[in-house]
């Protein structure tokens, strides 16, 4: 199975909770960025996993308009305060389900957490606005981080 996982876009603060917070228009550039790079790269995933955070949710959307993406789940373990292990555990029941390729849109500290659980070997990465990494889960859940990318 492969995995990305990507950080949302750069979000404003002007909202009155945490889940509200909308892209800037450089978040928006940013996503855009993303979504023309994994299009160059012939990308493409049979599910999305994104947080039901409205800056997550907004950077999805760029990313499927540019992405095929087969199947989306809006999944509330992917918030910022989510648990690494459930959502490896939910990644891990996908693969043994026949599922080959996820997007995951989520949050820091989680992103970081989650490359640290799938690739115990690497620390957990520092994601700046819109990175995305892609992991390589063999059959007996060994990740291998493939690469990471930064927008332009």
């Amino acid at each position: 199975m492969k995995i990305y996982i990507m950080r949302h876009g750069e979000a404003g603060y002007s909202a009155s909770l945490d889940s509200t917070r909308p892209l800037t228009p450089v978040g928006e550039k940013q996503c855009l960025s993303v979504a023309n790079w994994l299009s160059e790269q012939q990308i493409t995933f049979e599910l999305g996993l994104v947080s039901p955070y409205l800056r997550a949710q907004q950077t999805y959307s760029i990313i499927a308009k540019a992405v095929p993406i087969s199947q989306t789940e809006k999944n509330p373990l992917l918030t910022p305060g989510g648990c690494a292990s459930h959502v490896v555990d939910h990644l891990t029941m996908l693969a043994l389900s026949g599922v080959k390729s996820v997007l995951i849109v989520s949050h820091l500290p989680l992103v970081g957490y989650l490359v640290n659980e799938l690739c115990p070997h690497i620390a957990p990465p520092m994601f700046s606005t819109a990175d995305i990494a892609c992991i390589s889960l063999s059959q007996d859940s060994q990740g291998e981080l493939e690469w990471f990318h930064h927008p332009v």
